[in-house]
């Protein structure tokens, strides 16, 4: 009667004590390198399989923490944003941190905003914007990410607007009017339409609020 390996893995599994009956000819049996070349001791087969599990576990550890590490370093960068427009008291003051600490703080190459309603057009800051892209914005439940720009809005950076590979657009809505935050990059990955945009989406809110506030009251 011949056993199937599956067979006689699963009688190992259901029998511990073979190990302890027959340690001596476990000893004596020799197994293929996982990497080739010759043939080991089993028992030496384990202590590389298990090298070779904390090396797997070490690097996922260091992904983890430098995960983490990044994630702190973006919070607070996040933290800074927000006192920043907290700290403005203009509607065209807040643009201007917004702008100015995604470049400094966030290193995005091309930044610009347009909002729109009663009492939003005009200032310094925000210019205007064609239909469709007003469209575009109100139809925005979260960030959008494009590897071309959205009608016209590479022209809102000016001569920073040629060369750009990358774009992303946060809606904007400050009560009853409704905007667009514009970000551009000559890299091709640094807005990508798979990546992650909860700190930009929150980013978003935060800025909504804030130029909320900075309309005078109806």
């Amino acid at each position: 009667m011949r056993f199937t390996a599956d067979e006689v893995a699963q009688y190992l599994k259901d029998h511990p004590e073979f190990f302890d009956e027959y340690a001596e000819m476990l000893a004596e049996i020799y197994v293929p390198h996982p990497h080739g070349g010759r043939a080991i001791p089993i028992a030496e087969r384990q202590i590389v399989t298990l090298r070779e599990r904390n090396r797997a576990l070490e690097s996922k550890l260091h992904e983890l923490v430098q995960f983490g590490q990044e994630n702190d370093g973006t919070i607070g960068k996040m933290h800074g944003l927000t006192l920043a427009l907290l700290a403005a008291d203009s509607l065209d003051a807040a643009a201007a941190a917004l702008v100015v600490t995604l470049r400094s703080d966030f290193a995005v190459p091309q930044v610009a905003l347009r909002l729109w309603g009663d009492g939003a057009e005009g200032g310094t800051v925000f210019g205007p914007a064609s239909n469709e892209v007003r469209v575009f914005a109100e139809s925005l439940k979260a960030p959008y990410f494009s590897p071309n720009a959205m009608f016209e809005t590479a022209s809102w950076f000016g001569d920073g607007g040629d060369g750009l590979q990358s774009f992303g657009y946060v809606p904007l809505r400050a009560g009853e009017r409704v905007g667009l935050l514009a970000m551009g990059s000559d890299n091709p990955d640094r807005f990508r339409p798979d990546m992650g945009s909860i700190y930009l989406e929150r980013m978003g809110e935060i800025a909504s609020a804030v130029f909320a506030r900075q309309f005078p009251a109806a």
